[in-house]
């Protein structure tokens, strides 16, 4: 089970608002941007159980209203080059999933119990820049969250909804013409179980932070990244202080071949440590992608959906998890995204990793565990056909696997955390 602030939604193109809105409606000095969705399709094991215990496999049905409230964006500023930058820009987005699960397959009470998970996910963002474009600026950004969603250890007994809440700013500075770029920030993550049965896995983190990056080159750029923060769990009794520095490169090596490189330190610092309960290790990514057109861009950091491109790369980190104290992951990926024609969307995404647990002490929950490690699988398809500039057809494909040997020994009894989930939509839907 991972701790962490987690969308709403999971559906691709909801995840990134390049994908969720289209031109917009101008009212004055700003955008609205409506939207609604629906997708119907097939989840072949919502509740996430290993194959021995009777995986459930249902029939879904999402239906998403969205609507967001911003200042003018990049495009219609741009048609005014001359004009000074804004004192602020800011970003409002509101969206609510509607889930109906018709069960199809497994056991009668899965099926029964499958059909009480229709419900109603939401998330609503905020974000504001003070003063951007100049040497000093800032950000501030707020969120709140309902999230529905399963266990990764196929508990089913109690609803995993929860609620998650963050915000957050910066303060940055950015002398020399944007060579130099230097951010102080805090953010809050607050992660609260609604059943009664997860209530001790609530968790609140403050973390502050240090990061920006040196333009020393055209092309290429110094990066680095610090954080602290105090981790507590008010009704489970852990807490800790996550520690993370890292530093690297970003840059183009040419107009079509762009290289990420960050290495540095990663350190738990648990309250109450138990025998390899803290994660003290190294940390760091490496990712390469190749535009299948030339970025037109030289700046280091420049990325956009349009610009087709494949990458593939590596990450090494640690999370807090709910089940002892924290687990390492390391995971490779590989991405494909490409525009055709400004008409079709192809977005393809798979990775596999090392999921890695320390020893687990025993408490009320579950029995003591000696450390094992699982393999994580995952893979998402997503198309969609642009009917229109405001329409659009589309087709998810996702699988997740946990391969994992290990079993749990809980309340309810012997808990395996092999799994394996097949999910399958066509949908369509309408952005402004």
């Amino acid at each position: 089970m991972v701790s962490s602030t987690a969308g709403a939604q999971d559906q691709p193109w909801l995840a990134d608002r390049q994908y969720t809105e289209g031109i917009g409606i101008r009212v004055g000095d700003f955008e609205l941007h409506p939207g609604a969705a629906a997708e119907f399709g097939f989840d072949s094991n919502f509740f996430r159980r290993a194959d021995v215990e009777d995986p459930v496999g249902s029939l879904r049905l999402r239906v998403t209203p969205s609507f967001s409230l911003s200042t003018l964006g990049p495009q219609r500023l741009q048609a005014s080059p001359d004009a000074p930058p804004p004192d602020f820009a800011f970003h409002a987005g509101i969206a609510a999933t509607y889930n109906e699960f018709i069960p199809v397959s497994g056991p009668d009470e899965g099926k029964d119990l499958m059909s009480e998970q229709r419900n109603v996910g939401g998330l609503l963002d905020l974000r504001l820049a003070i003063l951007p474009q100049r040497p000093w600026s800032g950000n501030l950004e707020a969120s709140l969250g309902r999230t529905i969603a399963p266990t990764d250890q196929g508990l089913t007994q109690d609803s995993f909804n929860r609620i998650n809440a963050a915000a957050g700013g910066e303060l940055i500075w950015t002398p020399g013409g944007g060579l130099l770029d230097w951010r102080l920030g805090y953010h809050f993550d607050g992660t609260i179980f609604e059943s009664g049965g997860y209530q001790d896995l609530t968790n609140l983190t403050h973390m502050f932070g240090t990061r920006g990056r040196w333009r020393f080159l055209p092309r290429t750029a110094a990066i680095y990244d610090a954080s602290f923060g105090f981790l507590s769990y008010p009704d489970g009794g852990k807490s800790g202080h996550p520690l993370r520095v890292q530093a690297g490169l970003s840059g183009l090596l040419t107009p079509s071949l762009k290289v990420l490189a960050l290495v540095g330190w990663g350190a738990s610092f648990y309250t109450a440590p138990v025998d390899g309960s803290d994660f003290d290790s190294v940390i760091g990514q490496l990712e390469v992608k190749y535009y299948l057109t030339p970025s037109p861009s030289s700046d280091p950091a420049a990325s956009s959906l349009v610009i087709p491109s494949i990458s593939a790369g590596f990450i090494r980190d640690y999370q807090d998890s709910l089940i002892g104290t924290y687990f390492e992951r390391d995971r490779v990926y590989a991405k494909l995204t490409y525009f055709f024609g400004g008409r079709f969307l192809l977005d393809v995404e798979g990775g596999v990793g090392a999921i890695i647990y320390p020893n687990i002490p025993s408490n009320g929950s579950y029995a003591a565990e000696s450390a094992w490690t699982d393999v994580r699988v995952d893979a998402t398809a997503f198309g969609e056909y642009r009917l229109r500039d405001s329409i659009g057809f589309n087709a998810t494909l996702r699988y997740n696997a946990n391969l994992s040997q290990t079993t749990l020994t809980v309340p309810e009894g012997e808990n395996s955390l092999q799994w394996q989930q097949f999910e399958a939509y066509l949908g369509v839907r309408w952005f402004m």
